[in-house]
C-alpha cells in the first residue's frame, strides 16, 4: 500500500490525529446541543441565542489566540486549550445526563468552550507548516483537511442516531473525550519554533503587525470580507433553521444525514484536490464557491431527502475546493512568524457577524417565512462569491509548489 510521503513525518501524523479527533467531536456536539435546547423547551430564537453565545465567545477570543500562537510554543497552547475544552464539555454532559441542565447553563458553558477553542485553533492550523518540509506543504494542507472532514462525516452520520438512542448528554460526553485524545496528540508533538523577527513588546503592537500582513494581500482581506457576509446569512440557516425545517419535515435523523452529505462533499473535494491542482487555484475555488447556495435552496424548495442530500453534497464540494486553495494560499504567501495571527484574523473576520445572524435568523425567518428566507440566503451566498471574482488579485494569484508532493 502506498503511503503518502507527508505521512512519514511523525509530528504531522500527531497533528493530523489531534485535529481529526476534534473534528469528530465538533460534528457530534452541535447536533446534540441543538436537540438538547429544543428538548428543554427552547424556541428557534432561544436556540439561535445559545449558538450565538458560543460563536461570539470564539470571535472575541481568537485574536488573543493568534497573538499567543506567534509568541508561545504552538503545540503547547493547542494541548492546553484542548484539555480545558474536555473539562468544559464534560461538565455540560454531566448536567444533561443528570437532568440538571438549563438553557442558561448551556449558554454559559458554550461561552467557555468557545473561548477555549478559539485560543487553540490558530496554533493548530499554523503548526502544519512546522511539521513538514515546504515541498510537502500542499499535500499536508489537503490531507489535514481531508482527515478532519472524514472525521466530521462520521460524526454527523451518527450524531442524530446517538441523540435518539443515548441522549444529548452522552453524545456531548463523546465530544469531551475527543478533546482528551487531541490534547494527548498535541502534547507529543516536538517541533522547533518558527524563526522570525523580534515581535513588538505589546499585544496591541503584535495585532497591528498581523493586521498589516492581512491588508498587504488584497485577495486575503477581500475574501475574508466575503466570508463575513457568507456566515452572517448561512450561520443561522445552518444552525437554527436546518434542525427545525428538516427535523419537522423528515425527522431528526434526516438532519444528521444531511450534515453527513455535506461532509461527504468536503471529502470529495479533498480527494479531487489531491490530484487536481489548478495554477490559479484561488480563482477556480472562488468560482466553485457558488455551489454552496445549493444547500439552503434545497432546504427551501424540497421536503424529500434526495434533493436535500444533493444540495448538501454540492455545498460541501464547492466549499472544500475553495478552502484547500485558500488555506494553501495563506500557508505559501504569509510571513511564517505572523501565520497564527493571520489565521486568527481570518477566523474573526469570517465569523464576527455570525453571532448576529444566529440571533436574528429565528425572528427574521419567522416574519418573512422560513422557506423564503432560505432562498435569500442562497442568493447572497452565490452573489458574494461572484463579486469576489471581479478582483484581479483573486483571479491571478498562482499556486507555488516547489516540488511534486
Amino acid at each position: 500500500m502506498h503511503v503518502p510521503p507527508v505521512l512519514r513525518h511523525r509530528d504531522f501524523r500527531l497533528l493530523l490525529s489531534g485535529m481529526s479527533a476534534i473534528g469528530l467531536g465538533s460534528a457530534i456536539a452541535p447536533v446534540a446541543l441543538a436537540f438538547a435546547v429544543l428538548d428543554l423547551g427552547g424556541s428557534a430564537a432561544q436556540l439561535g441565542l445559545v449558538v450565538a453565545a458560543y460563536a461570539l465567545a470564539e470571535v472575541a477570543t481568537v485574536l488573543l489566540g493568534g497573538v499567543l500562537g506567534d509568541r508561545l510554543p504552538r503545540q503547547r497552547l493547542a494541548r492546553t486549550a484542548a484539555a480545558a475544552a474536555a473539562v468544559s464539555q464534560g461538565v455540560a454532559a454531566t448536567l444533561l445526563v443528570t437532568d440538571r441542565a438549563s438553557i442558561g447553563l448551556l449558554t454559559v458553558i458554550g461561552v467557555v468552550n468557545g473561548c477555549l477553542v478559539a485560543l487553540g485553533n490558530p496554533s493548530a492550523n499554523a503548526l502544519t507548516r512546522q511539521t513538514v518540509p515546504e515541498t510537502d506543504l500542499g499535500s499536508a494542507v489537503t490531507l489535514r483537511r481531508l482527515s478532519q472532514n472524514t472525521a466530521q462525516v462520521v460524526g454527523y452520520s451518527v450524531a442524530g442516531l446517538l441523540v435518539a438512542s443515548i441522549g444529548s448528554g452522552w453524545a456531548i460526553a463523546i465530544d469531551a473525550f475527543t478533546f482528551v485524545v487531541a490534547a494527548a496528540c498535541f502534547g507529543l508533538i516536538r517541533v522547533e519554533p518558527e524563526p522570525g523577527p523580534v515581535l513588538p513588546t505589546t499585544p496591541w503592537g503584535e495585532l497591528r503587525d498581523g493586521a498589516a500582513e492581512v491588508l498587504r494581500h488584497t485577495w486575503l482581506w477581500l475574501l475574508i470580507a466575503q466570508a463575513l457576509v457568507y456566515h452572517l446569512f448561512f450561520g443561522g440557516a445552518h444552525a437554527v433553521l436546518g434542525p427545525i425545517v428538516v427535523g419537522d419535515a423528515l425527522g431528526r435523523a434526516a438532519w444528521g444525514w444531511a450534515l453527513a452529505a455535506l461532509m461527504t462533499g468536503f471529502i470529495a473535494g479533498g480527494l479531487v484536490s489531491l490530484r487536481w491542482r489548478p495554477r490559479r487555484g484561488l480563482f477556480v475555488g472562488t468560482m466553485l464557491l457558488t455551489l454552496t447556495a445549493a444547500f439552503p435552496v434545497a432546504m427551501a424548495l424540497s421536503d424529500h431527502l434526495a434533493p436535500l442530500l444533493l444540495g448538501a453534497f454540492l455545498h460541501g464540494l464547492g466549499l472544500e475546493l475553495f478552502s484547500v486553495s485558500w488555506d494553501l494560499s495563506i500557508q505559501q504567501n504569509v510571513a511564517p512568524d505572523k501565520l497564527a495571527r493571520v489565521y486568527a484574523f481570518d477566523l474573526v473576520g469570517s465569523f464576527v457577524a455570525r453571532p448576529i445572524g444566529l440571533a436574528l435568523t429565528g425572528p427574521v425567518a419567522a416574519t418573512v417565512g422560513f422557506d423564503r428566507w432560505l432562498l435569500v440566503v442562497g442568493a447572497v451566498m452565490a452573489g458574494t462569491s461572484l463579486l469576489a471574482l471581479l478582483s484581479p488579485s483573486v483571479r491571478n494569484l498562482e499556486r507555488r509548489d516547489l516540488a511534486p508532493t
